[in-house]
């Protein structure tokens, strides 16, 4: 009949379109980070607690590479990379945010910490307090216990970094801080650097576009540092 031939027209031409290789779907360019405007929060980290401007960003791109939204294996959180448990502590203290990711209460957080370290286990300490925590670093001191890999290589990168710049005005009731020894570092299990002392100038922190919004997001102007991910190279 008449309509058959419509009918195996249309069934072959649906057998080839079938069998015709998909044509390939352009790939999204991938969002670009965000750039966020730390300076300020530093600044007032600095002079709240008697810690060096560039000591700060010194342990920004050492820990989290200025990634705002990083978390490591371990769960640390943020720029300065605090565990949950530090982060608690320190907000309750300080009166800071319910957001452990926003830039300045984890900067405030963090340096608060970084002092509290520096007047517990003085210069040749706080590093490894910092990164290992004050409990492992204590047993280390006192019972000779080692140290983790990754914190003898953290102070062997970190504290060359922090041997210039000049210090902030202290806060009220805060000590001087002595240039920071490196002697117990020099050993060959330690990879020093010359790296030069941080600045604002040449540090940015970035915030990836996959990263929740942050609580109390502040426009950027000026001086940057990075928002997300993990570690700088």
């Amino acid at each position: 009949m008449s309509w058959r031939r419509p009918i195996r027209i249309l069934c072959s031409a649906l057998v080839l379109l079938s069998a015709a290789p998909a044509l390939p779907r352009p790939v999204p360019e991938p969002a670009a980070a965000q750039r966020v405007d730390i300076a300020a929060h530093v600044t007032e980290a600095s002079q709240r607690f008697g810690i060096p401007e560039h000591w700060i960003y010194a342990v920004m791109r050492v820990e989290s590479a200025g990634r705002i939204g990083a978390v490591s294996s371990a769960g640390a959180m943020g720029l300065m990379q605090l565990m949950p448990g530090t982060w608690a502590r320190q907000r309750a203290r300080f009166g800071l945010g319910s957001d452990p990711f926003d830039p300045r209460d984890n900067i405030m957080a963090g340096t608060s910490y970084l002092r509290e370290m520096y007047d517990g286990y003085g210069a040749d300490g706080f590093l490894a307090a910092y990164n290992a925590g004050p409990g492992r670093y204590a047993d280390y001191r006192d019972k000779g216990r080692p140290l983790p890999a990754e914190t003898r290589a953290y102070v062997g990168r970190i504290a060359p970094m922090l041997q210039n710049g000049s210090s902030p005005p202290l806060a009220a009731g805060a000590s001087p801080l002595p240039v920071v020894r490196t002697s117990w570092t020099q050993a060959a299990l330690f990879a020093l650097r010359s790296d030069t002392p941080e600045t604002s100038a040449a540090f940015a922190a970035e915030r990836d576009p996959a990263d929740p919004p942050l609580a109390s997001a502040r426009a950027p102007s000026g001086l940057f540092a990075p928002v997300s991910g993990r570690r700088l190279p």
